[in-house]
């Protein structure tokens, strides 16, 4: 997270038992608010798979006992996407009613569930994808990111949204050198000019699409189609999940219809992220649970 800490005023948190670290919770000071760290694609309460329900119960208990004497009135924390967890652990979940927490805010991935079996994409996915083959369109692992950064991505939301990546390119480079097994860059060319590609970042479990772009000739040639079919079917073939991530606008209140269509296309279906605020002096609701 340090390559925008000049962004957040970090106030990340670890809970020890007996000198043993056993959670943490990436997170930002906003005034008297604590936020799931802002910074993040996906966050909240990460802890060990060997806890029990009654130790998660007293590790939030915890938490919010100090934020509370720290001026700290609330909590907000966006659960951890299911598609991340390596083991059942709807813990929080429970904990998050018990706590009487708002829900604020529910984002929708589109996700490609590996363990399936065979997907089923859409007639006009396939045509797309036989129109690349036939223009000789290549797929290509690169090493470098500048550009697709500064001939697709840029332009193209600069364009279409009047917006800016999330990373500039010196934040993803640097992010790419230090996680650079994690963080892969695909791109696709005609006769050796880049015409769009996809940014991976990649976990044990999960290949998340960050970000996905083509200029006019990519999206004509169906550049994006041809890509991600390699992606899928092949690259990432042996992963459990691949997602496209959200198509969510205006703090989850509205859906990217064009987008959805276009992801669901390949077969990938809605999974949910929530995000909850907490008044940390309920901590003291947690203390009735276990009878």
């Amino acid at each position: 997270m340090d390559y925008h800490k000049d962004r957040f005023e970090d106030y990340s948190l670890m809970v020890f038992k007996d000198e043993k670290l056993v959670a943490v919770l990436p997170a930002n000071r906003v005034e008297d608010k604590l936020f799931s760290h802002q910074g993040l694609t996906y966050g909240g309460l990460v802890f060990s798979e060997k806890l029990k329900l009654k130790d998660v119960t007293l590790i939030l208990k915890t938490i919010l006992q100090f934020l509370e004497k720290s001026q700290l009135y609330t909590l907000n924390i966006k659960a951890l996407p299911s598609i991340y967890s390596k083991f059942p652990n709807d813990e929080l979940e429970y904990l998050l009613f018990i706590l009487k927490a708002q829900l604020q805010r529910t984002d929708i991935y589109s996700v490609i569930d590996g363990k399936a079996g065979k997907i089923s994409i859409s007639e006009l996915r396939k045509r797309g994808i036989k129109r690349a083959k036939n223009h000789s369109l290549l797929v290509k692992e690169q090493n470098v990111f500048e550009d697709f950064w500064n001939h697709i991505l840029i332009p193209n939301l600069e364009n279409t949204h009047q917006a800016k990546p999330t990373h500039s390119l010196q934040e993803i480079e640097l992010l790419h050198q230090n996680f650079n097994a994690n963080i892969r860059q695909f791109n696709v060319y005609k006769d050796e000019s880049i015409i769009g590609g996809t940014t991976i970042f990649e976990t044990n479990q999960v290949a998340h699409a960050q970000y996905i772009s083509a200029n006019k000739i990519g999206q004509e040639l169906g550049a994006l189609d041809v890509l991600f079919d390699t992606l899928i079917n092949h690259t990432f073939k042996d992963k459990s999940y691949f997602s496209f991530g959200i198509s969510n606008e205006n703090q989850g209140q509205n859906i990217n219809q064009g987008l959805l269509y276009w992801k669901e296309s390949f077969g990938a279906r809605s999974i949910a992220q929530n995000f909850y605020k907490i008044d940390t002096k309920n901590h003291t609701l947690l203390d009735r649970i276990f009878i």
